[in-house]
């Protein structure tokens, strides 16, 4: 079954400082991709690609100037209905800027239950916010902290609990390792996999970084200025790309096996 199908997406912004603002810059052209189910497809590229540009016209925080997007075969409205609002989540690449400062984690995770109150869990909602916690492998007294108070890691995992709270069937995480390091990265991205086995989830994975892609993804899609310009199963992708761009990355990278997820 196809989660997320994309096809032909063009995003331009207004260039700064034009006349009436008339120039546009091309920012994304032409995408087209699909997500699985159960599938996890990793979008790669430098900085300026693109790929954060595509993640948020899936989750309807942009919307494109053209192309269609399909969420488990029905389209993709401009706004999104509460229902799809909750369907397709997303985690963002600061964990700490995504998360309000001025409450403390059980509260963040609440707001999540009283903005889409049709999937509050039944019971006390404090029993309701340590398992949360706890599904994300964190203790529940993390519940009485600020953000302030926890690792960068931490918060991470905060970030996956409150988009997990609403059960999504799309999870969208735009680089949601690279502010940490080594070693919380393959943390967290451990528990991303066992999420997707445990919950059968779908994700979209923006990343630069094809050490962390080679662990996590089932297909890669390779975006460069704007474009897609390789995709294919991750084994088939890193083994024998195609496109001298892709090359090009994995000779840049770090050695894939030098961040490993023991």
């Amino acid at each position: 079954m196809t989660v997320l199908a994309v096809e032909g997406l063009r995003v331009t912004f207004p260039v700064r400082g034009s006349l009436l603002r008339r120039t546009r810059f091309t920012a994304v052209e032409d995408a087209a991709f699909t997500v699985g189910e159960n599938e996890i497809v990793a979008v790669v590229g430098e900085s300026g690609s693109g790929k954060t540009t595509v993640a948020r016209c899936v989750v309807g925080l942009r919307r494109p100037d053209a192309g269609v997007m399909t969420f488990e075969g029905a389209p993709l409205p401009a706004r999104r209905p509460p229902e799809l609002k909750r369907a397709i989540q997303m985690v963002f690449q600061d964990p700490r800027s995504s998360l309000n400062p001025r409450m403390k984690v059980g509260a963040i995770l609440e707001e999540a239950w009283l903005t889409h109150p049709s999937v509050a869990p039944p019971g006390p909602r404090a029993d309701a916010v340590e398992a949360a916690l706890a599904g994300v492998g964190l203790d529940g007294e993390a519940a009485a902290r600020y953000p302030a108070q926890l690792s960068g890691g931490q918060c991470q995992r905060v970030s996956l609990a409150r988009a997990l709270a609403l059960s999504p069937r799309l999870l969208v995480c735009d680089e949601a390792v690279s502010a940490l390091d080594v070693s919380v990265q393959s943390q967290v991205l451990r528990l991303l996999v066992e999420l997707r086995g445990t919950r059968r989830l779908s994700m979209l994975f923006i990343s630069h970084d094809l050490g962390v892609v080679h662990q996590i993804a089932d297909r890669v899609v390779v975006m460069r200025a704007g474009r897609i310009v390789e995709q294919g199963p991750a084994d088939a992708v890193f083994a024998d790309p195609r496109h001298e761009y892709t090359r090009a990355l994995l000779d840049a990278a770090l050695e894939l096996n030098d961040i490993g997820m023991t």
